[in-house]
């Protein structure tokens, strides 16, 4: 079991006054059979006049808070100590046929709402021919799902300059690059395409990795991968932008159908002008006599 501080701050600064904020924040992250939050606090400058916490329609731990004196620059500084062990994975040869994983009778109600796409998964039908070539007939579903995880991280090249968070699915299949959650979201289009219920999550990686490691892409940032739903197993992660399955080195803050339902901060002003965002995380694994 690995224990983590993690401190993630969001800066905005402001052309111009903003008079009323209102925004929400999924910054704590989840508790799991795998994961622990121990301790969690959101501090907001200027201090806001109404706070207020609750769960969304996924489970995910949301913040609302209001700030509503004038300001021109908002801090929003979230942090959290959490413990994450590696969950136990069958093996992948030992996993049913691909195709069971499409039976929707068969699918609990949570597993059945991610089989179909969302605004931000769909493809035109592109990914459809691409996914098929790692799921032949009667395959393991997790092998298949290794399979096309590996494919994406050789065919694809990590570009943060590539992309946005408005890219359409198909310019970045197009393009072959762009960043973690683009490669979370391609591999989910993929699935669903085939009738596999698949889930986007949103997270971190730690910043330093243990020794003689490599270094994984994605740290000293907000990080995304994804969960395929594998029948007599449950919800199995997936990084195929480290080409790897999450194991106490992701930490997940939230999940949903894809990046609209689990973005870190969103929010309503009034006033602002024009803005620049400055976004600084910090995951920092704590050492036995921290614990």
């Amino acid at each position: 079991m690995m224990r983590y501080d993690v401190i993630h701050t969001t800066e905005y600064d402001y052309s111009e006054s903003v008079a009323v904020a209102h925004h929400v924040a999924r910054l704590r992250p989840r508790t799991l059979p795998d994961q622990e939050c121990l301790h969690h606090e959101l501090v907001v400058e200027p201090a806001p006049a109404v706070t207020s916490a609750f769960e969304d329609y996924f489970g995910n731990p949301v913040t609302f808070f209001a700030v509503q004196g004038a300001h021109q620059h908002l801090v929003i500084r979230a942090r959290s100590t959490v413990t994450v062990s590696g969950p136990e994975r069958p093996r992948p040869r030992e996993t049913p046929a691909w195709e069971t994983a499409g039976d929707r009778a068969a699918l609990p109600l949570d597993a059945v709402e991610f089989v179909f796409d969302s605004t931000e998964s769909r493809s035109q039908g592109i990914t459809e021919a691409y996914a098929r070539e790692s799921f032949p007939a009667g395959r393991p579903l997790l092998e298949g799902v290794l399979e096309l995880t590996a494919r994406i991280h050789a065919e694809f090249t990590f570009d943060p300059k590539a992309t946005t968070v408005a890219t359409p699915l198909t310019e970045v299949f197009t393009s072959r690059r762009g960043v973690c959650q683009d490669f979370a979201r391609l591999e989910i289009a993929c699935l669903r395409s085939l009738g596999i219920p698949a889930r986007y999550i949103s997270g971190y990686l730690e910043t330093v990795p243990p020794p003689g490691a490599p270094r994984l892409v994605g740290a000293d940032a907000s990080h995304a991968w994804l969960a395929v739903y594998c029948p007599g197993a449950g919800w199995i992660p997936v990084d195929p932008t480290n080409n790897l399955l999450p194991s106490d080195r992701h930490i997940a803050l939230a999940w949903g159908r894809d990046y609209s339902d689990v973005s870190p901060i969103r929010g309503v002003i009034l006033g602002g002008g024009t803005h620049s965002l400055l976004v600084h995380v910090d995951v920092v694994r704590l050492a036995d006599d921290e614990r």
